[in-house]
């Protein structure tokens, strides 16, 4: 049964238990790995979106979180009108916009 159950540290003579030095790199490491797989490109798609809501501007051609696709025809500091058909315009928050597509994209409005 020897292959089994390694052979027992404290018998040697080493200490029982890692030291608090290798403990800290081991969190230093976690925390490093956290932030280079979560929080630095959940800041950067915010600040991408930012930018975006930010740029928004007269004849643009959107697509909102809920689906609703259309064009601008008014912009204001914190809503903007869409128009989503022929005399249908919808007031939506500028935050809700999801994506900016391409001019021509929507060529039944």
């Amino acid at each position: 049964m020897d292959f089994l159950i390694s052979a027992a540290h404290a018998q040697e003579g080493a200490p029982a238990g890692g030291g608090m030095i290798e403990f800290l790199i081991m969190i230093v490491i976690f925390f490093a790995i956290m932030y280079f797989l979560i929080i630095r490109p959940q800041s950067k798609r915010a600040k991408e979106h930012r930018n975006m809501v930010d740029a928004l501007s007269k004849g643009d051609e959107i697509v909102t979180n809920g689906g609703v696709a259309g064009k601008i025809t008014e912009v204001s500091d914190d809503f903007i009108k869409v128009d989503v058909a022929e005399g249908v315009n919808v007031v939506v928050q500028r935050q809700s916009v999801a994506s900016v597509m391409p001019k021509g994209t929507l060529k039944d409005i």
